[in-house]
C-alpha cells in the first residue's frame, strides 16, 4: 500500500513539473540565436505588431512585379524551432506567383517581446491579419494562411477568428494533447492543445496538407487524421521525414501555385485596361511561373 501511495505521490510531482515547464519543450526559444534583423537589401517591411504584451516583429514581403491591382497575400507560420529570419529566401517563390508574404514571429522568439503561449500567438496573428487587410495593395478577400508544424497550430487557430481563402498545412499535428501520451501524461495538462481537427471541421474553404511518410515527430497518422475532418481537404504525402519535408521544393512549389489557382486566391493577369502610353509590368501567370521552375531544373540537371 506504502509504494502504491508512492509511487502515485511521484507521478503525480512529474506531472506537476511537466505541467509547469511544457512551454519550455513546445516553444524552445532560447535554443535559438536571434540574428540582426532582416539585411538591408531584401526588400521587405518590417512592421511590429502590440498586442498588449509587448511587440512582436512581423516582416511583409511585397510580390514581386508591379500588380495591376491589389495582390492577394499569404500568411506565414513558422515551426517552433525557427525565426522569421530563416524563411524569406524560401518563401520567394510566392512573390514571384504575385503574392504578398506575411511573416509572423511568435511571441518571445527572436527580437520579439512577450512569452508564447497559444492565446497570446492568436493575438499577435490576428493583429498582423487586420495589418496586412489594411494595406491598399492587399486583396483582403485574397488571403490564405500557411502553417509548418507548429505554424500549423497557429494558423488554424487564426482560422477560427479571420477569414482565409485557403490554408496551407506542412507537417501539421492534430492537436497538441496528442503528444502527451510520450511523456506518460494526460492531454487535460496540456495548457496549449491547439485542437486542429476542431479547426478544420469548422473551415469551409479548401485545405492542402503536405506530409512525410516517414515523419518521425509528427507521425503520418496525423494528416491521415486531418484529411477526414474537414470537408475539401487534400493531402500529398511526400517520401520524408519531418525537417527535410518536402524533399523537393521546386515540386512543391509548382503544387502550391496549382492549389491556390483552384482555390481562388492567385488569378491569371486581367487584360490590360491602362490608357495607352503606360508602362506597365503585370504579375506573371501561374503557367509562366511553373514553366521557369521547370526550366531552372533542367539547367540545374545539366549541371
Amino acid at each position: 500500500m506504502k509504494l502504491a501511495v508512492s509511487a502515485l505521490l511521484l507521478y503525480g510531482l512529474y506531472c506537476l513539473v511537466l505541467f509547469l515547464f511544457q512551454r519550455a519543450l513546445m516553444f524552445p526559444r532560447y535554443l535559438i540565436e536571434a540574428g540582426a534583423g532582416p539585411p538591408a537589401d531584401a526588400g521587405l517591411v518590417v512592421e511590429w505588431v502590440d498586442a498588449g504584451f509587448g511587440p512582436v516583429e512581423s516582416w511583409f514581403l511585397p510580390p514581386a512585379g508591379r500588380p495591376a491591382g491589389p495582390a492577394p497575400a499569404v500568411i506565414v507560420a513558422h515551426g517552433n524551432g525557427e525565426l522569421i529570419d530563416f524563411l524569406p529566401a524560401e518563401f520567394a517563390p510566392l512573390q514571384q506567383m504575385g503574392v504578398g508574404v506575411m511573416l509572423v514571429e511568435y511571441p518571445g522568439y527572436g527580437r520579439s517581446g512577450g512569452s508564447p503561449s497559444q492565446e497570446r500567438i492568436s493575438r499577435i496573428f490576428q493583429a498582423a491579419y487586420d495589418r496586412l487587410c489594411r494595406r491598399p495593395a492587399v486583396d483582403a478577400n485574397r488571403i490564405a494562411f500557411f502553417g509548418r508544424s507548429l505554424g500549423g497550430g497557429a494558423v488554424c487557430e487564426l482560422s477560427r477568428h479571420r477569414k482565409a481563402g485557403a490554408l496551407i498545412l506542412v507537417s501539421t499535428f492534430t492537436s497538441a494533447r496528442s503528444f502527451a501520451r510520450r511523456y506518460l501524461a494526460p492531454g487535460f495538462l496540456v495548457r496549449d492543445p491547439f485542437d486542429n481537427v476542431s479547426a478544420l471541421a469548422a473551415f469551409p474553404g479548401p485545405v492542402l496538407l503536405v506530409h512525410g511518410r516517414h515523419d518521425e515527430v509528427v507521425g503520418f497518422r496525423h494528416a491521415q487524421t486531418l484529411l477526414q475532418a474537414g470537408s475539401h481537404v487534400r493531402l500529398i504525402a511526400l517520401n520524408c521525414g519531418h525537417n527535410d519535408c518536402p524533399p523537393d521544393p521546386q515540386k512543391f512549389w509548382r503544387q502550391v501555385a496549382d492549389f491556390l489557382l483552384e482555390a481562388g486566391i492567385l488569378a491569371r493577369p486581367a487584360v490590360d485596361r491602362e490608357p495607352a502610353g503606360v508602362d506597365k509590368a503585370p504579375v506573371d501567370s501561374v503557367e509562366e511561373i511553373k514553366g521557369r521552375m521547370s526550366e531552372d531544373n533542367q539547367r540545374t540537371d545539366d549541371r
